[in-house]
């Protein structure tokens, strides 16, 4: 059994903004597979289901970015899962282009609120993870500001690249090709023509 789990904020407020590409993914997982993530437990909306042939469970937190770790280990703890083997978190990077995917089996939260919440009710950096690149940061924004705010158009477009990626590298993790996975998208995104 897997949880994958994406990391965002609930409510309407956040929809479609940079810290929601976690909500993103797993949305987009669901309708591949045709999994409703309506159920609430664990405080986080969950869905059950088969992908790629092995029993995974959608989660998407309910708890607020920074208190990840709080949904996570109540799920994790749940359904008597391997956090090394069990696990998949997708989440927002800032200090990866638009779209472009990095892959890791584990890690420092790297000044990820949601990374480091649920390190620190885990209490291991031992987990998958896929960081889905939104972008650097303009030098005069505001962090905060600029991971709440939503996407252009033409951003949109490169990132819808960037989740389909993210979407068949999950299906690879499932199947034990994390390192495969890593090969396969590790690599740089080439920025589409103008």
């Amino acid at each position: 059994m897997f949880i994958i789990a994406g990391l965002g904020n609930p409510t309407l407020r956040y929809e479609g903004t940079r810290h929601n590409v976690g909500f993103d993914v797993i949305d987009l997982l669901a309708d591949k597979y045709n999994i409703a993530v309506d159920t609430r437990k664990g405080r986080a909306l969950i869905g059950k289901g088969i992908i790629e042939g092995h029993k995974a469970i959608l989660a998407k937190p309910q708890t607020y970015m920074n208190l990840s770790g709080e949904s996570i280990r109540s799920l994790a703890d749940y359904y008597k899962i391997d956090e090394e083997e069990e696990l998949i978190v997708l989440y927002d990077d800032v200090s990866l282009d638009i779209g472009q995917l990095r892959i890791r089996k584990k890690g420092s939260a790297g000044g990820h609120n949601g990374i480091k919440s649920i390190i620190q009710h885990l209490g291991t950096d031992v987990f998958m993870r896929v960081k889905i690149g939104v972008g650097e940061k303009p030098k005069k924004y505001d962090l905060a500001d600029y991971v709440l705010g939503h996407f252009t158009k033409a951003e949109r477009e490169q990132m819808e690249e960037g989740y389909e990626n993210c979407v068949k590298a999950v299906g690879m993790m499932l199947n034990g090709g994390t390192d495969a996975a890593m090969n396969e998208y590790n690599r740089k995104v080439k920025p589409k023509e103008a």
